[in-house]
């Protein structure tokens, strides 16, 4: 396993390498049974409550804590080349699917573009994820550069999940 970590231009790009096709690689993040088992923080269960994986189509979840503690998201996915390429924008969402406020910091951005792609190499998968804010005020640019580090730690917790997932099927 490894995971490389690059900043460019305000965009944090996060690549991992799967000892796994490319083809089950892209059915886990376009297939909402499989995605409901490995995207969200460690330790938390993800619900999918609508799923509609097409340009234009809406991936709304939830994320529940062992304790209790429910947090909402949204994707609209924008460009699809199977097996390649999932463009995408996300944020933190009501209950209903609604735009809102990170809730750990009223500067975050309420949107983030995200360009995820797959690459295989011998049976190994570089996953590749390219995250930036979307029409952000210069204050939640700030706030995304000076929060890469977590971000990383956030995104390699939901990669183990992917990694564990992938070996179990």
């Amino acid at each position: 396993m490894s995971q490389h970590n690059l900043y460019i231009d305000n965009r944090l790009v996060i690549s991992r390498d799967f000892k796994a096709p490319k083809t089950l690689v892209f059915k886990a993040l376009s297939e909402s049974e499989r995605f409901a088992q490995w995207w969200g923080p460690s330790n938390f269960e993800t619900k999918v409550i609508q799923f509609n994986f097409k340009p234009d189509g809406i991936c709304h979840y939830c994320f529940e804590s062992p304790d209790g503690l429910k947090m909402w998201g949204r994707f609209i996915f924008k460009e699809i080349l199977p097996n390649k390429k999932i463009e995408f924008l996300n944020c933190f969402s009501d209950e209903n699917a609604g735009v809102i406020r990170a809730p750990f910091d009223e500067n975050w951005p309420l949107e983030m573009f995200n360009i995820i792609t797959l690459e295989e190499n011998e049976g190994t998968t570089i996953l590749t994820f390219i995250i930036s804010p979307y029409n952000a005020s210069d204050a939640e640019l700030k706030t995304f550069s000076e929060n890469h580090e977590n971000m990383e730690l956030g995104f390699k917790g939901t990669l183990d999940r992917l990694e564990d997932y992938l070996l179990k099927n």
